[in-house]
């Protein structure tokens, strides 16, 4: 269970950012909202530069949070779904700020 933080001086961004800071988890949670649904194998296509195991720990950080659902498919080889929970829709605002923010910083740049 995540820390709720006493609400000083900066504690909402506190509270945010336990949720969606590590290394991947914003960019995991931008493909996962534009896909809807994405297979771990394809999570791992678009993030090439992610190793397996930092792309597993990361996942498995988000469904523990609440924020992602992963569905496992009994075949072999085996098949793992991964989508955005309800509660996890509550951070779509913020990702979509995020992807606003670095396209305008990119136009700065050219």
């Amino acid at each position: 269970m995540r820390e709720i933080y006493n609400c000083e001086a900066g504690c909402p961004v506190q509270n945010t950012l336990q949720f969606i800071s590590g290394k991947w988890k914003s960019v995991i949670l931008y493909h996962i909202f534009k896909d809807k649904v994405l297979r771990f194998s394809e999570l791992q296509h678009r993030l090439p530069y992610v190793t397996k195991r930092m792309l597993a720990k990361q996942l498995a950080e988000l469904e523990e949070d609440g924020i992602i659902d992963k569905k496992i498919y009994p075949v072999i080889p085996i098949k793992t779904e991964y989508t955005i929970t309800e509660f996890g829709q509550t951070l779509k605002p913020i990702i979509d700020a995020m992807e606003n923010w670095g396209e305008g910083y990119l136009k700065t740049l050219v």
